[in-house]
């Protein structure tokens, strides 16, 4: 009785927020002749944008509705898991509202957006507990052993993630399955160190996202928006912080491990604008690795530039980066517990990563990632008149 009792709940944390979510997406989806002249992302011209047609960027509203269902679902069954769902969502709640008013008005500024993501984390910290008390790095130890420290932190790292998952938000389905991969990591190491409650609400989060995924990839019928892309990103910081606050065998560096690919591609994009670009880094461009990806490889190896052809190298340019998102999270998998080892392997995907991109960059793409024959030739002559023409910068910043 007690396994059929814990599948059956393991069940319905995965599949209620999956039904909700993929059934109030497609309401979304199929109302958005109605609601579109303001919900729809219409700008196609951006450095950021590989979409032919305007298209609903509130894929955020069917996840948070399936996650608050199930949270519903669990209290009136008396579970004690309830509690914890209800605070997840409402420490949640500035981040995907000031993520979701974007979406609608396109009027609220980066800044403002991680100023209310800066809110959920610090109201995370007091409620649910979620606090960075410990890092394993001489020197911060003693500044997150302070409660100021532990506060500034945390507001950091959650704010930090959620910034990193939107920025990924490129591509259908390319930070939606990373989330979902990153929550099934959380919920493994959650299940090998008992702690159920959080196992099932990671799992919670990887049905929601599922369900908005049937409808993002491969078609792109609805996109995630700032408002799903902050508040997932927030989730899952939350997830994993409060992992590993409640359990002290768990490696500091567990966390960040799962996350690497989101918040490296962050810091490497804030590196290349500041000092190899010298412009602003918030300023938008269109030369992170899943754009370079697509511009240098799904764009000649599918040819024409009609919409379906767009919509094809949109939803082939992803499982490139869901391969290196599992790069590392099979490390952190396999060395939860170890700070030497997370380290080792963060600094390999580092330099993994660098080397990768700067290959793609300069034309040297490997062999193994070409999609179809030699398909860089054509580019390469294209790009190299365009540099001749009007610099570098110009051709690899050239929208589409």
């Amino acid at each position: 009785m007690l396994r059929c009792d814990g599948y059956t709940r393991r069940m319905s944390h995965l599949l209620i927020p999956f039904f909700i979510a993929a059934l109030v997406t497609l309401l979304v989806i199929r109302s958005a002749r109605t609601h579109g002249h303001f919900s729809a992302d219409d700008d196609l011209s951006g450095p950021q944008k590989f979409h032919a047609t305007a298209v609903p960027r509130i894929g955020g509203v069917g996840m948070y509705l399936g996650l608050l269902a199930l949270a519903l679902f669990a209290w009136q069954r008396g579970a004690a898991d309830a509690k914890l769902g209800f605070l997840l969502l409402a420490c949640g709640l500035p981040a995907f509202a000031a993520g979701l008013i974007e979406d609608l008005t396109k009027k609220v500024s980066p800044g403002k957006r991680l100023a209310a993501t800066a809110v959920s984390a610090a109201l995370a910290f007091y409620f649910l507990g979620g606090q960075i008390t410990r890092t394993d790095i001489p020197g911060l130890d003693w500044v997150v052993g302070t409660s100021l420290g532990a506060l500034v932190a945390t507001v950091f790292t959650v704010a930090g993630v959620a910034n990193s998952v939107n920025i990924i938000d490129g591509f259908n389905g390319l930070s939606s399955m990373c989330v979902s991969l990153m929550l099934l990591t959380f919920a493994y190491v959650a299940y090998q160190v008992g702690d159920y409650e959080l196992a099932l609400w990671a799992l919670a989060g990887v049905g929601a996202v599922l369900g908005f995924f049937v409808w993002n990839f491969p078609a792109g019928l609805i996109f995630l928006g700032d408002g799903g892309a902050y508040f997932l990103g927030f989730f899952t910081a939350e997830i994993g912080i409060l992992l590993i606050a409640r359990h002290s065998e768990i490696s500091p560096l567990f966390a960040l491990m799962v996350c690497v690919y989101p918040v490296f591609e962050t810091l490497f994009s804030i590196y290349r604008r500041r000092f190899i670009r010298a412009t602003p880094p918030g300023l938008p461009d269109g030369i992170h690795l899943h754009s370079l990806i697509y511009r240098r490889l799904m764009r000649w190896a599918i040819g024409a530039r009609d919409a379906r052809a767009m919509t094809r190298r949109n939803s082939m340019t992803a499982p490139f980066l869901w391969v290196l998102c599992i790069f590392s999270l099979v490390p952190a998998l396999l060395f939860w517990d170890s700070t030497p080892m997370l380290a080792a392997f963060m600094v390999l995907f580092g330099v993994s990563y660098v080397a990768l991109y700067w290959r793609i960059v300069r034309f040297n793409t490997p062999k193994w990632m070409l999609f179809r024959g030699d398909v860089m030739g054509p580019l390469r002559r294209r790009e190299k008149n365009l540099v001749k023409r009007g610099g570098a910068g110009q051709a690899r910043d050239k929208p589409e």
